[in-house]
């Protein structure tokens, strides 16, 4: 689609500059990028055994769900637990030499028993239990001696308190009233009674907008740089965290953590655990813990302490023999930003810090070739040993060829090589949008946060657009297009640093017919699978339908277009549509959608768009512009029900859509590419999904 206007409208809207300032993320808690989780509580007694029998279901922290522990039975269990054999320094020293920055200790699991001394419940480790100390004010106290940042985790749901919601399947239960209260009370002693603390780690429970409001606000006005983790739900979030042991494959511009146990199975101590070999664990984390920083998150390491407090062996030798490699290779991983270049290549992955980069070597390969960089490059040498590595560079391309030496992989489980350049480098664009084409959210390079409803509704949210260009004058006058659904969304629209403000309001619309013939092929159904954010067909591409791994994709016969349909779908499930689009030419269609709480949608195995929105809607519908490509197309509609008690649903492909448009006064450039991005003016969230995936811009 080609648009083109001779007229510019006078607008009577307000264009300023903007600027923004926040106390958080602090720059302390960006760099730390490794840190260390301790599930540790009255559930360690039991060591993922009850009755004399292994639990084999669900996580050990959880045993007294997973095992049907009567909750008088379980309470008596406090009368056990006397851990003589913590030692809070001890656990900082171990902390520290493993080369973590902070600790997030378990201040009260989903059990409700407090290990600090509650005045709230007696359910804790002073006042229950023959051990009789404030656990956690000792570790607190030993952090802050041994120069280390303090954290707490804390779950909002409680199967203790006698006004919560009782023990269920999904631990997303919604908070009561009283229930409530309680947890604001037990947050204010913690935030008042334990020093400075680093982060806030809030887990399930699913809160209104107004709870996970009132909770941020509360640890903000008492704690103001404390970080607060985006599982408090409702997009209240100071860093996102990731689900369990998940690992993202893309950039996410907002702070983000991911929390990984030592073991998949658990977080908590689970005596009969088959642990393996260290050797092998280390690997295994390191990479983890790599892979992690160079996409620009931070690593949270659980161990899980016995009963008696003391550490798994096992554990902590992982940790020492981590924190030898990192003590190598320190300057590689803190204080470092994510991966600048637009490598995919897993070889490899990249950090970078002032005028160098460092690459970490994840299997024996031959050589590292990089492209996009212009930069002249002083020195390439191996951490650990200065050794200096060979290297090839073509200034005038953009590319250096690095060579490796077979050697370099006999002495060190992820070799690192840092790339120094003199007086800095310069990353090239993959893709610069040539003058006179617009700017479409296909040809953009999208910008993600992790939104997060609640634990079961996380996933990546498209908070904004960018692009490089090329200019077609020293002056450019914008239009932007959009669809009914944007009318009256504030905007910002930053060019060459400079953000301008303005809000959609139509000044001009057309009617766009498809050209060529476009139709609706078959239709495919099959049930999703994971949390919201989860969709294994995300850049896959065309899938085959007739191969032997798409057995679970089913023909739908005699669907019925256009039509609000029902069907019956738990809390917390999904079902997947696959729609075939037939066009015999590459052209723009849109399409009608319409879905419940939760809406995912990709074109061709390419993302446009996702949102779970907090006002809960039981029903939302859509316009979806898709840019269609000559024969197959195959668009994949995940609908999630979060709330309600059926899923609604519905999907039409439209003969004609309207596009609005709006211009912008003019704006002066410099020479070279430019860039563009746009986002929401003042959103709810840094998380927010944008929702802008109709937009076009024309630079005139």
């Amino acid at each position: 689609m080609k648009l083109r206007l001779s007229l510019i409208f006078t607008l009577s809207i307000c264009i300023s500059l903007q600027t923004f300032s926040q106390n958080k993320p602090t720059q302390k808690w960006l760099d730390q990028k490794y840190s260390m989780f301790i599930h540790f509580g009255l559930y360690s007694v039991y060591g993922g055994v009850y009755d004399g029998k292994p639990v084999t279901r669900g996580y050990s922290e959880q045993i007294q769900s997973f095992a049907g522990i009567f909750s008088d039975w379980y309470e008596a269990t406090s009368r056990q637990f006397d851990p003589m054999a913590w030692n809070a320094d001890s656990v900082v020293a171990l902390a520290k030499a493993s080369g973590m920055r902070s600790i997030v200790f378990t201040s009260k699991h989903h059990d409700g028993f407090c290990m600090y001394h509650s005045q709230y419940t007696k359910f804790n480790i002073v006042d229950a239990t023959p051990y009789g100390r404030d656990i956690m004010k000792e570790l607190a106290d030993a952090c802050h001696r041994g120069g280390i940042d303090f954290a707490v985790y804390y779950s909002l749901i409680d199967w203790h308190f006698p006004q919560s919601a009782p023990i269920s399947s999904h631990n997303a239960d919604e908070i009561t009233p009283e229930h409530f209260e309680f947890n604001l009370k037990q947050i204010e002693e913690i935030m008042t009674r334990y020093g400075f603390i680093s982060e806030i780690w809030f887990d399930m429970g699913s809160l209104t907008p107004e709870q996970s409001q009132s909770l941020y606000n509360l640890v903000d006005s008492l704690q103001p740089k404390c970080m607060i983790s985006g599982r408090l739900g409702n997009n209240y979030v100071d860093f996102s965290v990731m689900a369990d042991n998940e690992y993202p494959d893309y950039q996410i511009a907002t702070p983000w953590q991911t929390a990984a146990s030592m073991f998949n199975e658990t977080w908590g101590y689970r005596s009969w655990q088959e642990r393996g070999q260290v050797a092998d664990k280390v690997k295994e984390k390191l990479e983890s813990l790599v892979k992690v920083v160079a996409y620009g998150g931070n690593y949270l390491l659980n161990i899980g302490p016995r009963g008696d407090g003391s550490i798994v062996e096992f554990e902590r030798n992982v940790l020492l023999d981590m924190g030898k490699w990192l003590n190598t290779n320190a300057e590689a991983i803190y204080a470092t930003k994510a991966n600048p270049l637009p490598t995919s290549d897993k070889n490899f992955y990249i950090t970078t810090k002032g005028n160098n980069l460092y690459i970490f070597l994840m299997k024996k390969i031959d050589e590292v070739a990089l492209s996009n960089i212009k930069g002249r490059i002083q020195r390439v040498e191996l951490l650990g040993n200065n050794r200096t590595i060979g290297f090839k560079q073509n200034v005038k391309e953009s590319e250096i060829v690095i060579q490796l030496p077979k050697c370099i992989f006999e002495n060190s489980l992820i070799p690192v090589l840092k790339v120094s350049f003199k007086g800095g480098y310069r990353v090239v664009p993959t893709y610069t949008i040539p003058e006179k084409q617009n700017l479409t959210t296909f040809n953009a390079t999208p910008i993600f946060g992790h939104a997060s409803l609640d634990y079961y509704s996380g996933y990546k949210s498209l908070t904004a657009y960018s692009w490089h260009c090329l200019p077609n004058s020293k002056v450019i006058v914008p239009t932007i297009f959009f669809t009914q659904n944007n009318i009256g969304k504030a905007l910002s629209l930053e060019v060459e640093g400079k953000i301008y403000n303005f809000k959609l309001i139509p000044t001009d619309s057309m009617v766009l017919i498809p050209k060529g013939s476009v139709r609706f092929g078959e239709l495919y159904t099959k049930a999703g699978i994971g949390v919201f954010g989860t969709l294994d067909e995300e850049n896959g591409g065309i899938i085959d339908l007739t191969s032997e791994n798409s057995k679970a994709w089913r023909k739908v016969e005699h669907f019925h277009y256009g039509q609000i349909l029902q069907m019956e779908l738990q809390p917390r499930r999904s079902m997947i549509l696959l729609q075939e689009i037939i066009a015999d030419r590459a052209c723009s269609v849109a399409v009608k959608i319409g879905g419940g709480n939760g809406v995912y949608i990709l074109l061709n195995g390419k993302y446009i768009t996702a949102h779970c929105l907090p006002s809960r809607p039981d029903y939302q519908e859509e316009l979806v512009v898709l840019h269609l490509k000559k024969g197959v197309n195959q668009l994949i509609i995940k609908n999630y029900n979060r709330f309600a008690p059926m899923l609604q649903y519905s999907l039409q492909l439209l003969d004609k859509y309207k596009l609005y448009q709006m211009s912008l006064p003019s704006i002066s450039l410099h020479k070279g590419i430019y860039s563009v991005k746009l986002r929401a003016t003042n959103p709810n969230s840094k998380v927010e999904p944008l929702m802008m995936n109709n937009v076009e811009l024309i630079f005139d």
